[in-house]
């Protein structure tokens, strides 16, 4: 007989909830890698628009002053080769494009608080469902205001805003559904790969629009549109919420198909008396007789075959007996939890950053460097790589270390000096320029990472709650809430800075992760002071 080969070994290892586990992992990473990838093309589609309406200026200058010697009209010349795109060809082009990102996220900041708060209070999937296939209708919106010409620019500023409403059902949901799956042993490193959701949908989606951006910008938003209505689909026939949904489906799958091996029973003196008998959470199968149904005592008892009635094989009656649901926490009571003010604020200045270079990295890029869009936005999805890297690691060392707070701290001390290194990139070359790119994206996304994903699901769960798993969605929707304001803010003015030079940019940057540092003092005094701060326990593994 052949020996089974070892990749079959290793498969049927792993027990069903194992399996279970890996499919909500993998199915929520690409869930919310869906998110993000129909996020990135506004920033790659911008250095295009922008490209087009300089080259048109350029082009009809020189038309102008060839018209006078040439004799023909100024304007022919214009019509053939006019590529702009309205209204984004006037010289505050950086303050309307702004604004853009500044609708999107600030409605994706106001409607984050609310969306916890209804998340907990209906059936994940199905919110979840709803808000990926309004999300992909948004964003081919966007998209088709390309195909049918549309240069309305409240057009654009109300599918922004429609779409940031939209998706701020992505995050709490997510977070919440991975919460139930895995419990705190090793959930820094956990919830660093997965996060790493963020960054591959920054990365696929930067590739995807760039692809499409110098021929027909349109697509470069109705392709990722199309691609977060699909995984909004597959959420819905696929996405477990929690470990003990799985319980109820088991408890009428078993009992119907399956018969427990019994011997022939004909009945105890004549008596043929079936009792069914539960205690708490356990369900058991009994036989009793007349004479000693009295000493039943507290336990209750059902008569399940009348007492005239023929002799049958006993089958297995499975009752799953629920606990009472707790009630979802309120947002003052979750505003109380220790470290959510401390954390939350510490990731509206981080996620200021964080934005910052998501939405204006590739047009920087295109000014500074001299690429062109396609090339600008390919060379920016290196500061997404560094961010995985940065993310997993910090979850690692906050794992090892048991201190999230002081590894966020080290990480912001380092990014600030790398960020002014990174304010004079037009002065490297290209190979410095890459390295740069990996160090500044690791230092930038490893904080923001670690808050939102590992911390949120820490304080969600945090002992004062008493065991209440209902507030994880609301906790996290705070915090990443009031992040998403400093995601609001850094884009805006990033826009407003940038017309008196990028310099004044990074100076914003560097100011904002300095006042992120600042907030998180009082948390790292804590945790180098406590004698209880420690490595988490792979034992803690059994809290979920």
């Amino acid at each position: 007989m052949a020996a089974v080969p070892p990749g079959i070994r290793m498969l049927v290892s792993f027990d069903r909830d194992q399996w279970y586990r890996a499919l909500t992992f993998i199915l929520t990473f690409l869930l919310y890698t869906s998110f993000h990838l129909s996020r990135k093309p506004i920033s790659i589609v911008k250095s295009e628009l922008h490209k087009n309406c300089s080259s048109v200026s350029e082009i009809a200058t020189l038309a102008s002053s060839s018209s006078s010697s040439s004799q023909l009209p100024p304007q022919s010349l214009h019509t053939d080769m006019d590529c702009s795109w309205k209204p984004f060809d006037k010289r505050n082009y950086r303050q309307l494009l702004g604004a853009m990102d500044y609708s999107f996220l600030c409605a994706y900041a106001v409607g984050m608080y609310l969306s916890g708060i209804i998340g907990e209070r209906l059936p994940i999937r199905l919110y979840l469902t709803v808000g990926m296939l309004s999300s992909g209708l948004f964003t081919c919106l966007f998209g088709l205001g390309y195909v049918y010409n549309i240069h309305n620019m409240g057009f654009y500023v109300f599918v922004q805003v429609a779409n940031g409403l939209v998706q701020t059902t992505g995050w709490p949901s997510v977070v919440t559904c991975i919460s139930n799956w895995f419990g705190k042993g090793r959930r820094g490193l956990i919830m660093g790969l997965w996060n790493s959701h963020t960054s591959v949908g920054n990365i696929l989606g930067s590739l995807i629009a760039g692809y499409f951006v110098s021929s027909n910008w349109g697509l470069s938003f109705i392709v990722p549109g199309i691609i977060i209505a699909v995984m909004g689909v597959v959420c819905f026939f696929f996405l477990i919420e929690h470990p003990n949904d799985l319980k109820s489906m088991n408890a009428q799958t078993t009992s119907p198909g399956k018969r427990v091996p019994t011997k022939s029973w004909n009945g105890v003196n004549g008596h043929t008396e079936v009792y069914h008998q539960y205690k708490d959470n356990q369900t058991q199968a009994y036989y009793y007789y007349e004479d000693s149904v009295q000493n039943r005592k507290s336990y209750d008892t059902e008569l399940l075959l009348p007492s005239d009635s023929v002799c049958v094989p006993a089958q297995t009656v499975v009752v799953v007996k629920r606990e009472s649901e707790p009630s979802a926490i309120s947002f003052m009571g979750a505003l109380r939890i220790p470290g959510v003010i401390e954390f939350s604020l510490c990731l509206l200045f981080a996620k200021l950053v964080s934005y910052t270079f998501l939405f204006w990295l590739p047009l920087y890029i295109t000014k500074t460097a001299h690429l062109d869009a396609k090339k600008a936005g390919d060379l920016s999805t290196l500061f997404d790589v560094g961010g995985i890297v940065g993310g997993i690691l910090a979850g690692v060392i906050s794992d090892k270390l048991g201190k999230r707070a002081t590894t966020c701290a080290v990480m912001l001390l380092l990014a600030a000096p790398t960020l002014y290194g990174f304010s004079m990139i037009s002065e490297f070359g290209m190979g410095p320029t890459i390295g740069m790119l990996l160090v500044c994206g690791g230092l930038v996304n490893g904080p923001y990472s670690l808050i939102t994903t590992a911390v949120s699901a820490d304080l969600g769960t945090h002992k004062s709650l008493k065991g209440n798993a209902r507030a994880l969605s609301t906790v996290t929707a705070i915090i990443d809430g009031t992040g998403s304001v400093g995601a609001a803010l850094g884009p805006l003015l990033a826009g407003l800075l940038s017309a008196g030079g990028w310099d004044q940019v990074f100076y914003m940057l560097m100011t904002a992760d300095f006042l992120a540092l600042l907030l998180l003092l009082r948390l790292v005094t804590k945790e180098l002071t406590s004698t209880k701060s420690r490595p988490i326990s792979a034992v803690e593994l059994k809290e979920h």
